[in-house]
């Protein structure tokens, strides 16, 4: 049996586009003389719909979104995603079905028996777990479908009670099916790839995977979706973070020679989705133009570059707002990295507005020291300013900030945390250092002063970022423990750190929870990034 793998870069509630490019692929799969052709989990509604599954109208229109899908099936068979109704009045109102189909209609539900509940993950508010799976026969092969999750429960610690594929294996299946939207981070695709491996070592069977590709707002889907032969060897993979399309001989699946290419490195990764990530943003949005604070630091710069990647150096507008307190080096390193580039740039000094608002608060601040009230002050103006064009011209501001700073509080409501899209939110200051020197890593693109000099927020004279915080290096280990690895104080000492830093640290991270309840979207490369897959309590008392 011939199969198709389509990865699809599906819209979320565009069914109309999202029918079409899935007709697309059936086409061009019957040109191919395939049998069948496998989309995505949720495929038809994209993923994840979220409260869009509350409203009755939404799952009719999946529903007739389907009912076109299913006509173009003749002569040619599918496997696709979608919501569907739960006809029993217990449980949750939805399924998240796999549906066979064939000969023009539906042949068969298949519904999801694992619901993550996790992370980015919020699957049982909406659905009730499948049980009772069965296969499907189909040219004389006998399918076991499942959906992302189902396969997952394979190892030392299974997450659930159930196997769905221990049940389907007593119907004696030929080939596996998983139908995915597993979203992408650093580490994902090859732990996605040792879960596909145990299963079809475990059950010695070949499998077929079908994943997303494309950001859906904060969430990056990276595709690599792949076919494997019984033995776990990969015999065919399509591209990460691209649409992409292949077709797959079960027939000659077992004497297909293994792929082995290493994974591209960390820095690639990220830089592909970012790119992808802001892409996918605006275009989804339907906005075509970005604008952004270019102040000569490594953040911005960063920013800059990615943006200019995926919307066109053109489309990006570049405003430079110095002070009285900004060096004239940083001012013209973030000229020449708007001319390396190409981006067009705006040049608008703040001094004169920022002794206005000082003058008018004069009689409130009296003597007063000069302190972070001032350094905010210049920030917000910024952020001013920005909107403002933002507003104006309708261009998407996006916002600077890195995970480091937005861990430690180290950023300025209404200010610099500004922004409808945070490109770094999620990228640790060490790390945008090394992506910097990935974007150079042919010529020079970002100005190596910006990538060398000292960090730098200038808002007040020779300040340094290690004025108020600890070394990046340092920092960056200990919030990537805290954060991602979840432990505790007297673990992370443990590791060899100061005791006075460590609690210092966690306690700037968790005193500053209400600072990140108000950041844009952040895009997600971790595997576990601030926003929907974090989820604390602002008045907590935890190291505060």
């Amino acid at each position: 049996m011939k199969i198709a793998l389509a990865q699809i870069n599906y819209h979320i509630g565009n069914f109309a586009e999202n029918i079409r490019k899935m007709k697309e692929a059936i086409h061009h799969a019957k040109s191919l003389e395939v049998d069948l052709v496998v989309f995505a989990e949720l495929s038809v509604s994209g993923y994840p719909p979220r409260d869009f599954l509350e409203f009755q109208d939404f799952i009719a229109e999946c529903r007739k979104a389907l009912e076109n899908l299913a006509a173009e099936c003749t002569n040619i068979a599918c496997i696709a995603g979608l919501p569907v109704q739960n006809p029993s009045p217990k449980g949750k109102p939805l399924f998240n079905a796999a549906v066979f189909i064939a000969d023009g209609e539906v042949q068969s539900e298949h519904h999801k028996s694992l619901l993550p509940n996790y992370d980015i993950f919020d699957e049982y508010r909406y659905f009730e777990p499948g049980k009772n799976p069965e296969i499907v026969e189909y040219k004389g092969a006998k399918i076991a479908i499942t959906i992302c999750e189902d396969l997952w429960n394979v190892g030392d610690n299974p997450l659930y009670i159930e196997e769905p594929m221990e049940q389907l294996m007593e119907q004696k299946p030929d080939l596996m099916i998983n139908i995915a939207a597993s979203p992408f981070d650093v580490l994902q695709a090859q732990k996605r790839e040792e879960i596909l491996r145990k299963n079809a070592l475990k059950y010695k069977l070949p499998l077929i995977y079908v994943n997303h590709v494309g950001a859906q707002t904060e969430l990056l889907f990276d595709g690599g979706s792949l076919a494997m032969n019984n033995m776990g060897d990969v015999v065919q993979k399509l591209k990460s973070f691209d649409e992409d399309f292949a077709v797959v001989d079960t027939a000659q699946i077992a004497q297909m020679n293994a792929i082995i290419a290493p994974l591209p490195e960390k820095m690639e990764l990220i830089h592909d989705a970012l790119v992808m990530g802001v892409k996918n943003y605006f275009g989804k949005l339907g906005f075509t133009k970005a604008v952004l604070g270019l102040s000569g630091g490594i953040d911005s710069a960063v920013t800059l570059v990615i943006a200019a990647e995926a919307l066109g150096a053109e489309n990006v507008q570049a405003i430079l707002l110095p002070s009285q307190y900004s060096s004239d080096h940083s001012v013209k390193d973030a000229e020449d990295l708007a001319k390396n580039i190409g981006t067009p740039y705006q040049i608008i000094p703040i001094k004169d507005p920022y002794y206005s608002v000082e003058k008018s608060l004069e009689h409130l601040f009296k003597d007063q020291p000069f302190n972070v009230a001032e350094e905010n002050i210049q920030a917000r103006l910024r952020g001013l300013i920005l909107m403002a064009y933002s507003n104006k011209f309708g261009h998407i501001l996006l916002n600077t900030s890195n995970k480091s700073e937005a861990a430690v509080g180290y950023g300025t409501l209404y200010g610099d945390m500004n922004g409808g899209l945070s490109v770094l939110g999620d990228v640790y200051k060490t790390d945008v250092f090394a992506l910097a020197k990935y974007i150079n890593r042919n010529e020079e693109i970002v100005p190596w002063n910006t990538i060398n000099k000292p960090p730098s927020a200038e808002l007040r004279p020779d300040q340094k970022d290690s004025d108020s915080l600890p070394d990046y290096d340092i920092l960056d280990e200990i919030l990537y423990l805290y954060i991602e690895e979840r432990m505790g104080p007297k673990e992370i000492i443990a590791r060899a750190f100061d005791a006075a830093l460590v609690k210092r640290v966690l306690k700037m991270v968790n005193i500053n929870e209400y600072k990140r309840y108000q950041t844009p979207p952040i895009l997600r490369i971790s595997s576990k990034a601030f926003g929907m897959g974090r989820r604390m309590p602002i008045v907590g008392k935890y190291l505060s």
